[in-house]
């Protein structure tokens, strides 16, 4: 038998920080070269012409402009096509 009481379980200790993913700007808004248009956890969101991508996924303005959004089919290796969302500055 043991001679210890059972520790029991915590509920409470996780304690992290959000990662404050998102759309940093919306459609309709002017944007400058650079500005970080979405911050995702892999490629939900895909760049279109005028941003570009970055090595986390995050998608920035590669010129000045107007951002807008566009639901678009793309394809996957297997052959499957899927709804994307576009992200463009025009």
């Amino acid at each position: 038998m043991s001679h210890v009481k059972a520790g029991g379980t915590s509920k409470n200790i996780h304690n992290n920080a959000g990662q404050r993913l998102g759309v940093k700007r919306f459609g309709g808004q002017k944007v400058r070269t650079g500005e970080v248009l979405v911050r995702q956890t892999g490629s939900t969101k895909i760049s279109g012409p005028g941003t570009f991508i970055s090595k986390n996924y995050t998608i920035h303005a590669a010129v000045d402009g107007i951002v807008s959004f566009n639901k678009i089919r793309k394809g996957k290796f297997t052959g499957k096509t899927v709804p994307r969302t576009q992200v463009t500055v025009k």
